[in-house]
């Protein structure tokens, strides 16, 4: 008992010399939870899917610098294989980063877009221009790629005038920026049979991050939750009318497959 009094009071000692590592506690993944689970008490989890559910084409191979920020190889081929469908003809991207994800869709849709803060503002936000900088190293080599440098918070959604088949939502995963960036896509530039995927809706593909699974379900409305799916081996939730054949997601499940992934490493 003394232990836990010990610890109880040097942690109030330490957050009245530095109030602001509250915040560390206050945007926990438990305080998340407990909040998701409030709001949504009936809500575990999205179901799941095979990716083969939407997709007839998945591709063998994509490219990716396998560092931090990125994509898990699963995240590209999901993108890839829906972009490879005959009815996808046009992408727009919410959040770059290095340009993995839409230089792989890149390959199979010729009518490329992304949005991302511009290098300048993230300077001016005291982002390091190392980090600034990378962003769309690699799908700037791609000159039919549109690069958009905006911040969603005052971007004019409306003013690319047109909708989109498939739409990647990967921006800042705060709840605020997740809603805003959702409801904007939602309200702006679907069309009946879009496509939407959300990067970072779990952790890892067996862990979800509640805050921004609560986004989703608050941005895309109660009358699209029947839409939303979780495909297996992925962090992405994805949104499609289609009907699919969709199974409860078991933490502890057993594998059911085994991927072999073949290395090859290029100089860039």
């Amino acid at each position: 008992m003394n232990a836990k009094i010990n610890k109880i009071l040097s942690f109030i000692r330490i957050i009245l010399k530095r109030p602001s590592l509250i915040n560390i506690v206050l945007e926990s993944p438990f305080v998340a939870e407990e909040k998701f689970k409030k709001r949504y008490p009936h809500f575990i989890s999205l179901p799941q899917i095979d990716i083969e559910q939407i997709s007839d084409n998945i591709p063998k191979s994509v490219d990716t610098f396998i560092l931090d920020g990125g994509s898990l190889i699963t995240d590209l081929q999901l993108l890839s294989a829906i972009a490879a469908r005959k009815d996808v003809n046009s992408y727009l991207e919410i959040g770059t980063w290095r340009g993995e994800s839409v230089h792989n869709v890149a390959k199979y849709v010729d009518d490329c877009t992304t949005i991302n803060l511009s290098t300048e503002e993230m300077k001016s936000m005291g982002l390091s221009p190392e980090y600034a900088e990378q962003h769309g190293i690699l799908s700037s080599k791609n000159p039919n790629i549109l690069h958009l440098g905006a911040n969603t918070k005052t971007f004019d959604f409306a003013s690319l005038n047109k909708k989109y088949d498939l739409i990647f939502i990967d921006g800042e995963h705060s709840y605020e920026m997740v809603l805003n960036d959702t409801q904007k896509v939602f309200k702006h530039l679907l069309h009946e049979n879009s496509v939407v995927v959300w990067h970072d809706y779990a952790y890892s593909p067996q862990n979800i991050r509640h805050v921004v699974f609560q986004a989703i379900l608050d941005g895309v409305g109660n009358e699209n939750h029947s839409h939303l799916y979780h495909p297996k081996n992925t962090l992405c939730a994805v949104f499609t009318k289609a009907k699919l054949i969709s199974s409860a997601f078991d933490k502890m499940k057993f594998p059911e497959s085994i991927f072999s992934v073949e290395l090859e490493k290029k100089r860039f």
